[in-house]
C-alpha cells in the first residue's frame, strides 16, 4: 500500500464517524419536527437555485399541493439542510385561512448539500421534497 493510499483511507475512516453523527442529527432533527410518521414523497415541491453564488442568501420556495380548507389543510412545513451545523433550518406554522400552502425564504448554506422540505397535514400525513445546491461561498462557521 502506498503512502498516498494509506492516507486516503485513514481520512475516509476518520471522515466515517462525522458522517454517521450529521446523519443521525438530521434524523432526530426531522423525527422532532414530524414525530413517527414516515414521510411521502410528491405532493409538493421545493425550489432552490442549483448554484448559490452566497451561502449566507440562498432563496428558495416551498409550495404544498393542498385545498386549504378546514377539514384538509397543511399545518406545518419544515426544511433542513443535509450539511449545515445545525440540520433544521426553519419551520412555518400555516392555517388553513391562508389561500394556497406556499412558503417562501432564503437560508444559509455551509456548502454544497441537499436541503429537504417536510410538510405536516392535517391528516397526519408527511409528504417530502429534497432539492440539491452547490455553494459557491459558504454562509455558516463553525
Amino acid at each position: 500500500m502506498t503512502t498516498a493510499s494509506r492516507r486516503a483511507l485513514l481520512l475516509a475512516l476518520v471522515a466515517l464517524p462525522a458522517a454517521a453523527r450529521a446523519d443521525a442529527a438530521l434524523e432526530a432533527a426531522m423525527r422532532e419536527a414530524v414525530g413517527p410518521a414516515e414521510p411521502e414523497e410528491g405532493g409538493m415541491a421545493l425550489r432552490l437555485p442549483a448554484l448559490a453564488e452566497n451561502g449566507a442568501q440562498v432563496p428558495l420556495t416551498v409550495t404544498v399541493d393542498s385545498p386549504m380548507t378546514a377539514e384538509q389543510h397543511v399545518v406545518s412545513i419544515h426544511l433542513f439542510a443535509t450539511r449545515n451545523p445545525t440540520p433544521g433550518v426553519a419551520s412555518f406554522h400555516l392555517s388553513p385561512a391562508l389561500a394556497r400552502a406556499e412558503v417562501q425564504t432564503r437560508i444559509r448554506l455551509a456548502e454544497d448539500q441537499q436541503v429537504v422540505a417536510l410538510a405536516v397535514l392535517s391528516d397526519g400525513r408527511v409528504l417530502r421534497a429534497t432539492a440539491e445546491t452547490r455553494v459557491a461561498v459558504g454562509g455558516c462557521l463553525g
